[in-house]
């Protein structure tokens, strides 16, 4: 895993990871990177996340989002890949999503676009998509 790489390269006296819970009131300390892989679009109330993210990181960190590559804008009939997202989202995503109330109900097929809106309210003034080409992926840099 993670640990075992940093270790493998030599950095383990300056990186370390930790599995935590952004949401946790008591989580006071201070990352250089807070990292939210395949989960925004599951969330019901994902700018607060966003937000409990941001102030993590504090102004000199950044967030790396990893979700869904979807369509920029909607199409219909969408490709393949996007109508297995939506088959994903109407099956599991959007139900877990709906299930605490108040929700954004975003499903799967979360739109760059949306993520900038969530992004933006959650007090971010940075969204980039990072130059990462993947089929399956879109990468997303946050930063204050």
């Amino acid at each position: 895993g993670a640990r075992s790489n940093a270790e493998a390269e030599g950095v383990t006296d300056r990186v370390t990871f930790q599995v935590r819970d952004a949401a946790d009131p008591e989580l006071s300390d201070r990352y250089d990177l807070a990292i939210a892989v395949e989960c925004v679009h599951d969330m019901s109330r994902p700018v607060e996340a966003l937000s409990a993210m941001r102030s993590m990181v504090g102004r000199d960190g950044a967030v790396l989002v990893v979700d869904e590559r979807v369509g920029e804008d909607f199409t219909a009939p969408g490709d393949e890949i996007e109508r297995l997202m939506y088959g994903w989202s109407v099956l599991h995503c959007l139900p877990v999503g709906l299930a605490e109330q108040p929700s954004a109900g975003t499903g799967t097929v979360m739109r760059p676009a949306t993520l900038r809106r969530y992004a933006t309210e959650a007090g971010f003034s940075e969204v980039e998509v990072l130059p990462i080409e993947n089929e399956m992926w879109r990468f997303y840099r946050l930063a204050s």
